[in-house]
């Protein structure tokens, strides 16, 4: 069963690499011969002021935006719940057994196999896992919650900004299928956990039921003596979190009057001073940043990683091109997305 959730995760991100990904690779070859591609591709994966014109037909309002956070507030917050519980009650973490994990952890790199079904696996190195899954789950709950409150707090969409249609659905996908990716190899043993949990709740009801006993400190001790690879990721994390709620603000700055809404104004500020689209490779620091905490192993993060990557610089590209056309005397010495770079 656990392969099974494993597989089929990373079978809907090569899926959605073919089908999304591999086509802005093809639209990005600088030739003139794929002038009427580009625009084909432009026209589903474009949003707001890069999307085409002729795409407006099938298209929803930017604001729509939100409706990714909710979903990946809802059911990221469902996966934490469920996974840290089940870390507390089914793979507890002495001192001690954290401390031989960390140094069996740094004398192999930090680079163990993530899956808890292998059968060379201590169980503590199994256990260690879990609590990985946690931490990695609470990053993901930090930035998604962020993201919901600056839709509806931050931004302020211009009235005739837009998103195809199937970029809303493909949004919709990725904060389904990203929170899963970070704990897919625990997922199905979770779930087996908390239905037996409801199970036992609807039999014998709330009166006999063994309620857990938890503390606060089995909650959070375990996360304060991870290794040093989620020390590293986690502090690249924080730096792209921050630095993308600064741009964001930036940005939402730049409408605060009624009368700016359907304005487009150049930003200063953060990382703007380098590169036209901050927000995005920050977005792309604090995935890196997951990536690096989860122990880099894993194929099925490997692939969100680059599924985030490869869809914000495409669109840095489209947007840094449509600062140039738009202003004259945009910054010069601005990048798309990497500075000095691209």
């Amino acid at each position: 069963m656990e392969l099974e959730i494993v597989w089929l995760v990373r079978a809907a991100w090569i899926t959605v690499w073919v089908v999304s990904i591999l086509p802005l690779v093809i639209a990005s070859i600088p030739t003139s011969k794929l002038n009427s591609f580009r625009e084909l591709v432009l026209s589903f994966a474009g949003r707001g002021k890069i999307l085409h014109p002729s795409s407006q037909k099938f298209t929803v309002p930017q604001k729509f935006f939100a409706h990714f956070y909710v979903i990946g507030v809802v059911w990221t917050t469902l996966l934490l719940a469920a996974t840290w519980i089940y870390a507390c009650e089914m793979a507890p973490l002495s001192s001690e057994e954290f401390q031989l994990s960390d140094i069996a952890s740094r004398l192999a790199g930090g680079s163990d196999v993530f899956s808890i079904h292998k059968s060379h696996m201590t169980p503590v190195e199994d256990r260690f896992k879990v609590w990985r899954a946690v931490f990695l789950l609470l990053l993901m709950e930090i930035h998604v919650l962020r993201r919901l409150i600056e839709s509806f707090y931050v931004f302020k969409y211009s009235p005739s900004a837009r998103m195809h249609i199937l970029g809303y659905f493909a949004g919709l996908f990725f904060y389904v299928t990203a929170p899963l990716s970070l704990c897919s190899y625990i997922a199905p043993e979770v779930a087996r956990f908390a239905g037996n949990q409801v199970a036992e709740f609807i039999a014998n009801g709330k009166s006999h039921t063994s309620a857990p006993e938890l503390s606060l400190v089995m909650f959070i001790s375990p996360l304060m003596k991870l290794g040093s690879l989620q020390l590293i990721g986690g502090a690249i994390f924080l730096r792209g979190w921050i630095h993308q709620r600064r741009c964001h603000a930036i940005l939402g700055s730049l409408r605060e009057n009624p009368s700016q809404a359907k304005e487009y104004i150049i930003p200063y500020g953060d990382w703007f001073g380098m590169v036209s689209s901050p927000h995005f490779l920050a977005e792309i620091v604090l995935y890196a940043g997951l990536l690096i905490a989860s122990g880099g192993t894993d194929i099925t993060i490997w692939l969100l990683f680059g599924f985030v990557a490869a869809n914000l610089t495409y669109a840095a590209g489209e947007t840094h091109r449509w600062y140039l056309r738009k202003f004259e005397d945009y910054p010069a010495n601005r990048h798309a997305i990497f500075p000095h770079v691209y």
